[in-house]
């Protein structure tokens, strides 16, 4: 899905704004998005291309001592 940035944006801004959150979200949409590395801030009317986020997978836990 593509977002439009309003003026002011940043590329973290967008992200806590479409998904709700930026923990592991700005490094995929940046990773999908490799030109809005150039500039802290977005340009207004600027579209974003907002990818399906992958969950990291968990690490399964052993225990020592059951």
């Amino acid at each position: 899905m593509k977002v439009q940035a309003h003026q002011g944006d940043t590329v973290d801004l967008l992200c806590f704004r479409y998904y709700g959150r930026t923990q592991g979200v700005v490094e995929q949409v940046l990773e999908t998005n490799p030109n809005l590395c150039l500039t802290t801030e977005l340009n207004a009317g600027q579209w974003v291309d907002m990818p399906d986020i992958t969950e990291p997978k968990q690490k399964d836990i052993i225990q020592l001592w059951d």
